[in-house]
C-alpha cells in the first residue's frame, strides 16, 4: 500500500494497494497524486519519504517537476 498523510489536514490518501509493488507503479502513483492534488487545487511544499529502493528517481522527479521538494528521512541509526 502507498499512502500519503496531509500534515496540515492529517487527511490520508491511499494512493493504491498492490501486491507486486514496482518503480514503475510508484512513478505512476506519484503522477496521479500530482494531478489530483492539482485538481483540488491543494497545493503541496515538502514530500518527506523514506529512502526504500521502490522510489524511483522518476518518483521524486514527477515532484519536482511539480515545485515539490522531496526530503528524505533519516538514516536508521542502531545503538
Amino acid at each position: 500500500m502507498l499512502a500519503v498523510i496531509g500534515h496540515a489536514t492529517r487527511r490520508i490518501r491511499i494512493l493504491g494497494v498492490t501486491p507486486y509493488l514496482t518503480t514503475s507503479w510508484v512513478a505512476r502513483a506519484a503522477k496521479n497524486l500530482v494531478m489530483d492534488l492539482e485538481d483540488v487545487g491543494n497545493r503541496a511544499r515538502f514530500l518527506i519519504r523514506d529512502r526504500d529502493g521502490k522510489f524511483p528517481g522518476l518518483f521524486d522527479a514527477v515532484f519536482k517537476d511539480a515545485g515539490i521538494e522531496i526530503v528524505l528521512s533519516g538514516v536508521q541509526c542502531r545503538e
